[in-house]
């Protein structure tokens, strides 16, 4: 099910912020030069097509993907305008580094990012911890939304699907 975020309710949290700081967690918008760095670490973790939606968010000017890094390595991501237009997601943390506070502060940037890019509402696309956008941003429910603009999808085609006269 999507959720609804009234983005102009929002304000930066200082005690996140110390925390991440604390951990030495750095939120910051991603480059595009990173961006086989940042595919090659989310299609392993969750799929080529929070994969591809990542691409599309990075190839924006500015990129609309955010990136969580702690002593150097590569923790979490979070995008918006990937699929849709006023759109949040996909976003994940490893699962290593979950309960830091990383999905949070990410979750954060990037909704104050689309305030700030003019949207006075964001959608979190097919919405997965509904309780933590809810407890975190104030998230909620769009009735109806199921399956919402992922309807009608493409499968990912399989390797024995692919013709040879077609290679």
């Amino acid at each position: 099910m999507d959720m609804l975020v009234k983005l102009y309710d929002l304000k930066p949290d200082a005690a996140l912020d110390a925390r991440m700081e604390r951990q030495g967690i750095t939120i910051r918008r991603v480059l595009p030069p990173e961006l086989k760095a940042l595919t090659d670490w989310i299609t392993p973790r969750f799929g080529v097509g929070w994969s591809s939606e990542a691409t599309a968010a990075v190839m924006r000017q500015p990129p609309t993907c955010f990136v969580a890094i702690q002593n150097g390595t590569l923790i979490g991501f979070a995008c918006h305008e990937a699929t849709a237009k006023g759109f949040f997601g996909p976003t994940g943390v490893d699962s290593a580094a979950r309960g830091q506070g990383a999905g949070h502060a990410l979750l954060l940037t990037t909704l104050l990012d689309m305030y700030a890019q003019g949207y006075a509402y964001g959608v979190i696309g097919g919405a997965g911890p509904m309780d933590f956008y809810r407890r975190s941003v104030g998230a909620v429910p769009i009735e109806g939304s199921i399956p919402g603009i992922y309807r009608g999808m493409l499968a990912e085609a399989e390797p024995d699907e692919i013709s040879e006269s077609h290679v």
